[in-house]
């Protein structure tokens, strides 16, 4: 199954073909502030109680110790999508959001 999920008024949808430019941004709530790097990712995570796993080279992983959450990332930036910003709005409600880039 390919495609995006879509959170929308309190609904999880499938999007399977999402429209062409549909890029996304990862916003974390509280300072109105874009994700543009793992740097400023981890710094917040951290702030938020979540502690950096080094087991797997080929991932960022997160887990915070009151839950059972992992939170796994690709190591390059650039491959950070939707899926993965997602995972993260999931995970930690109410403080980020996905948004459309433009």
């Amino acid at each position: 199954m390919s495609g995006v999920w879509v959170f929308k008024n309190g609904v999880i949808r499938l999007v399977e073909n999402p429209p062409a430019g549909s890029e996304k941004v990862l916003v974390y709530e509280p300072t109105g502030e874009v994700i543009s790097s793992y740097a400023t990712l981890e710094r917040i995570l951290t702030g938020l109680g979540w502690e950096r796993y080094y087991d797997d080279y080929d991932l960022l992983q997160f887990h915070k110790s009151s839950s059972i959450d992992l939170i796994s990332l690709p190591k390059d930036f650039s491959k950070f999508k939707s899926v993965h910003m997602y995972d993260i709005v999931v995970k930690i409600p109410n403080q980020f959001r996905v948004r459309d880039m433009n």
